[in-house]
C-alpha cells in the first residue's frame, strides 16, 4: 500500500476508535438510569435468543432420529412434539430479537437526536470565518450522513458483531463436545478464510467508497450551489452550462459507484466460495460418520443445520462489516466537524451585557482576516449614546468589518471595542446580540410568511406586536393589500418580494426585537431612489432613541448623522458633521462631490 494510504487508513483506524470512544456515552449516559436498563435487558434477550437458536437444531436431530427410530428422543416427546418443540424455538428466537429491536430502540433514536442537536447547535457556534469557506451542501451532506452512521453503528455493533461472536462460539463447543475436535478445525479454518476475505476486500471497498462519497458530495454541492443562485444562471443563458457541470459530477460519482459495485460482487462470490467449501467439508466428515455407524442421521442434519445457522449471518458479515467501516468513516467526518473549534467563543468569566446609554467606543482596534493582511489599523472613533455615527469610504476600507467586529463574528486582534465600557469579548455573545440590532443591505428571509419572518424578531411576540413593528416600518399597508396577508408566503430567500419589500420586512424584524443599538450596514445602497427613500424614512424612525451605527456607500443617506467617520485604506482619515467635512474640503468633500456628479449624469 503506498504511503499515502497507508497514512488514510491509519488515520481512519485512529478516527474509528475516536468514534467508538465517542459514542460510549450515548450507549451508558452517567445521568439516565433508563438507557443504561434498556441496554442491559436488550443484551439479556439477545443472549435468550441465541441460547435457544443454538439448542434448536438438536430439537431437530431428535425428530429425525425418532423418525429414523435411530434414537430415544430426549423428554419422550415423539417426533411429533419435537418437531412441534423445534417450530416454537424458531419462533421464540425471532421473537426474542424483535423484543431486543423493540427495547433498544428508544436507547438508538435518543442518542441519533441528541447527536444530531449536538452538531446543529455546534455549527451555529462556529464563527463566520469557517462558514464562508465551507459550502452549505457538503456540510449538510456530512451532517446526514453522520448521523445515519450513529443509528447503523448503535444497531448493527451491539446486535450484529456482538451476537455472532457469541453464536459461533456456543455452535463451536456444541461441535467440540458432541463430535470430534476435526469439525471445530473445519468451522475455525472456514470462519478464518472467510473473515480474512471479507476484512481485506472490504478495506480495499473502503477506499473506493470514500471516493465515491467525495463525488457525491461534490454533485452535491454543485447542485445546490445552482439552485442557490437561479436567478444568475437565468440571467446568463447558463442552464446547459450548469446541467453539464452538474452532469460531468454525477458521472465522476456513477464511475465510482459501479467500481463500488463490481468490487461487491466480487466479494460476494469470494464470501460464497468460502462458506460452501466449509459447509462441504463439515458435511462430508458428517456423511462418513454415519456411513461408518458413528453417527445418526439426525447427526448428520443437525451438522447441516449449525452450518447454515453460521453461515447466515456469516453472509451478513462482509455487508455488517462494510457498513461499519463506511459509517466510522461518515461520523469521523462529523466528529470532525464537532471537533472544530469555534474562532469566537465566551471568555470564562463572560458576563451578560448591561446597556445603560449604548455608547461604542473602538480604541486602536486593528483587525485582518489574514494574518498577513491587517484591513483595520488602529480605527478610534466613538458613538456616543443615543447618536447616529455614520462610517463611509470606498470599497474595501472596512467599513463592513467593523459591523462584524461590533456583532462578534470576530474578535480584534488589536485594540478594544466596548460597549459602555465593557469590552464586547467579555460579556456573554448571547446578552451582545440582544443588545444589536442589524439590517444588512440584503435581508435574507426565510421560506416561510411574512408575519413568521417579522416574528422571528423576537420569539413568543403577539400578533398585535408583529403589526404594529410593520405598521413602524412602512409595510403594513402592503401587507394587508396581498390576498393572503400576513400569512403570504416569502419564498426561497424570500425572492417572492422586491428588494424594498424585503428591506422592510427586515427592518421590521429588528423593531420587534428592540434593541437599543442598532447596526445599518448599506441598507439602503442597493436600492432604487424612491425605494431608498421609503426606506430612509422607516429608519429614521426606527433609530429613534437609539445608538445608531451606520454603514454607507451612498452619503445622501448619512448627511444627517451626528458624525461621519471616513475610513481608507483601514484608518481614519476624517470625521466631523457633514457641513464640517464640505467645509474642510477634504476626502469626504471629494466623495460627497463625485457621488453628486455621478447622480446627476444618471438623471
Amino acid at each position: 500500500m503506498p504511503p499515502a494510504e497507508t497514512s488514510i487508513a491509519s488515520e481512519e483506524r485512529r478516527s474509528g476508535l475516536r468514534t467508538l470512544r465517542r459514542m460510549g456515552p450515548y450507549l451508558w449516559p452517567s445521568k439516565h438510569l433508563w438507557v443504561k436498563q434498556r441496554v442491559v435487558l436488550a443484551i439479556a434477550v439477545l443472549v435468550l435468543a441465541k441460547l435457544i437458536a443454538v439448542y434448536t437444531p438438536m430439537l431437530y436431530k431428535g425428530a429425525v432420529d425418532s423418525l429414523a427410530a435411530e434414537g430415544v428422543p430426549p423428554l419422550a416427546l415423539g417426533a411429533i412434539g419435537l418437531t412441534i418443540a423445534y417450530g416454537v424455538a424458531r419462533i421464540l428466537t425471532t421473537g426474542f430479537q424483535q423484543l431486543r429491536d423493540v427495547i433498544f430502540a428508544p436507547v438508538g433514536q435518543r442518542a441519533l437526536r441528541h447527536l444530531a442537536l449536538e452538531t446543529f447547535t455546534h455549527i451555529h457556534r462556529l464563527s463566520m470565518r469557517y462558514h464562508i469557506t465551507r459550502k452549505t451542501g457538503g456540510l449538510s451532506r456530512i451532517i446526514e450522513r453522520g448521523v445515519k452512521g450513529v443509528e447503523f453503528l448503535l444497531r448493527f455493533m451491539l446486535f450484529s458483531i456482538g451476537p455472532l461472536v457469541l453464536e459461533l462460539t456456543l455452535v463451536a463447543v456444541v461441535l467440540t463436545v458432541l463430535f470430534d475436535a476435526w469439525y471445530l478445525v473445519a468451522v475455525v479454518v472456514t470462519i478464518g478464510l472467510y473473515v480474512w476475505f471479507t476484512f481485506a476486500i472490504t478495506e480495499w471497498r473502503v477506499k473506493l467508497r470514500r471516493e465515491m462519497n467525495k463525488q457525491d458530495t461534490d454533485a452535491n454541492q454543485k447542485a445546490i450551489d445552482s439552485l442557490l443562485n437561479y436567478e444568475t444562471v437565468k440571467y446568463f443563458g447558463a442552464e446547459k452550462r450548469e446541467a453539464e457541470r452538474y452532469d460531468g459530477a454525477m458521472r465522476a460519482y456513477a464511475q465510482a459507484a459501479l467500481k463500488t459495485a463490481y468490487s461487491l460482487a466480487f466479494l460476494n462470490f469470494g464470501q460464497s466460495l468460502f462458506i460452501t467449501a466449509g459447509l462441504v467439508a463439515v458435511m462430508v466428515m458428517a456423511a462418513m460418520g454415519v456411513q461408518n455407524g458413528e453417527l445418526t442421521v439426525g447427526d448428520f442434519v443437525m451438522v447441516n443445520a449449525y452450518m447454515i445457522q453460521i453461515t447466515v449471518p456469516l453472509n451478513f458479515l462482509g455487508t455488517v462489516y462494510r457498513e461499519i467501516r463506511q459509517s466510522l468513516v461518515d461520523m469521523g467526518e462529523m466528529f470532525d466537524l464537532l471537533e472544530q473549534p469555534a474562532d469566537v467563543s465566551d471568555a470564562d468569566a463572560a458576563k451578560a451585557l448591561k446597556v445603560s446609554g449604548g455608547e461604542i467606543r473602538l480604541q486602536d482596534v486593528r483587525f485582518g482576516y489574514d494574518s498577513d493582511r491587517e484591513i483595520l489599523k488602529g480605527v478610534n472613533l466613538v458613538a456616543g449614546a443615543g447618536q447616529t455615527v455614520a462610517i463611509v469610504g470606498s470599497t474595501g476600507s472596512g467599513k463592513s468589518t467593523i459591523g462584524r467586529l461590533l456583532f462578534r463574528f470576530y474578535d480584534v486582534t488589536g485594540g478594544a471595542l466596548t460597549i459602555d465600557g465593557q469590552d464586547v469579548r467579555q460579556v456573554t455573545q448571547e446578552s451582545l446580540h440582544a443588545a444589536i440590532g442589524v439590517v444588512p443591505q440584503d435581508t435574507v428571509l426565510f421560506n416561510d410568511t411574512i408575519r413568521y419572518n417579522i416574528a422571528y424578531g423576537r420569539d413568543g411576540a403577539t400578533p398585535a406586536e408583529v403589526e404594529q413593528a410593520a405598521r413602524d416600518a412602512q409595510i403594513h399597508d402592503f401587507i394587508i393589500s396581498l390576498p393572503e396577508g400576513y400569512d403570504t408566503q416569502v419564498g426561497e430567500r424570500g425572492l417572492k418580494l422586491s428588494g424594498g419589500e424585503k428591506q422592510r420586512v427586515g427592518i421590521a424584524r429588528t423593531l420587534l426585537k428592540n434593541p437599543p443599538i442598532l447596526l445599518l450596514d448599506e441598507a439602503t445602497s442597493a436600492l432604487d431612489t424612491d425605494t431608498e427613500q421609503e426606506i430612509k424614512d422607516a429608519l429614521e424612525r426606527a433609530a429613534q432613541g437609539r445608538t445608531v451605527l451606520t454603514i454607507a456607500h451612498r452619503l445622501s443617506t448619512v448627511a444627517e448623522a451626528d458624525t461621519i467617520v471616513v475610513l481608507e485604506q483601514g484608518e481614519v482619515v476624517e470625521q466631523g458633521s457633514h457641513d464640517e467635512l464640505l467645509a474642510r474640503d477634504g476626502r469626504y468633500a471629494h466623495l460627497w462631490h463625485r457621488q453628486q456628479s455621478d447622480d446627476q449624469s444618471a438623471a
